[in-house]
């Protein structure tokens, strides 16, 4: 758990794992100033607020949620998270791997292709209120009740807010080269070439790739560097990897590098995610 204080009051967060949960990430936290960058996760974000406004930019909509409403985002969805009144807001946050939500749609709705959802905002209180109970069984170790009631709120929200995802068509021109660029720079990651070069090697110049990278992948090159960044970092410091050894291995330039952007993104520093995790590992069996 970390906490600071705030002009308006504290900010805390925990961001955690129940090894009898697995697939499943966890948060609770109360926000005042916090400012996600744009980001994605490789996991399902299912966030119920419970007091305060969420405010996040979303596909091009700007997207508020207040209590007994839920913010829904897909894996691999560029979105941003901030306050949307002043006080900031308190929620609870499931992160739900793709195979979970895909399982539960398979056993529990009609869905063809991947499941996801279909709104990125839903006013619907009895599903935030489950949402905070698969919490509450998670840090009472009731894996019963947790594993029970989080298959309910996810089938609930596929019911009620799911849709078969669009399918993948085939790339064009413009995106076959955005993905080679996104490869080169994941390959690449400690020590990225320059726009120019980059664009370059891929034979087209560096606004061209700007705009298919942008269109492609909702950002560009650079902001997606960054959150891929982060997303190799969560990995490192889960296998116990130390903030400074991670912050190298990734190409931030020291630590405090790693600790502004991960923050931006996870929403704890480094230190604080990595603490949680070998909490998790020297509880399994």
């Amino acid at each position: 758990m970390i906490e600071r204080a705030g002009r308006a009051g504290r900010e805390s967060a925990r961001h955690w794992r129940y090894p009898r949960l697995p697939g499943v990430d966890l948060l609770r936290a109360r926000y005042i100033h916090k400012s996600f960058a744009r980001h994605t996760h490789e996991s399902f974000v299912i966030a119920a607020v419970t007091a305060g406004v969420e405010e996040f930019h979303h596909r091009g909509d700007i997207v508020r949620v207040g209590p007994g409403g839920l913010a829904l985002v897909n894996p691999d969805t560029p979105h941003t998270g901030h306050a949307g009144a002043p006080g900031g807001w308190t929620y609870g946050v499931l992160y739900p791997s793709a195979a979970l939500v895909a399982a539960v749609a398979a056993e529990t709705t009609a869905l063809r292709g991947a499941a996801g959802f279909r709104t990125p905002g839903v006013h619907d209180p009895e599903a935030a209120r489950l949402v905070t109970e698969v919490l509450r069984a998670a840090e009472e170790d009731d894996a019963l009740a947790a594993d029970s009631l989080l298959r309910v709120v996810v089938a609930r929200l596929l019911r009620d807010h799911g849709a078969a995802l669009p399918a993948r068509t085939p790339p064009a021109a413009g995106a076959r080269g955005a993905a080679r660029a996104r490869a080169i720079l994941e390959e690449r990651m400690a020590d990225p070439p320059t726009l120019a070069a980059l664009a370059a090697e891929l034979g087209t110049g560096p606004f061209a790739l700007l705009r298919a990278f942008r269109a492609a992948y909702g950002m560009p090159p650079h902001t997606w560097l960054t959150d891929a960044r982060v997303r190799r970092a969560r990995h490192l410091l889960d296998a116990g990897s130390t903030p400074a050894d991670t912050a190298a291995a990734v190409g931030f330039t020291d630590q405090s590098h790693l600790s502004r952007h991960f923050a931006r993104i996870v929403g704890v520093p480094p230190g604080a995610y990595r603490k949680e995790r070998a909490a998790t590992r020297a509880l399994q069996p």
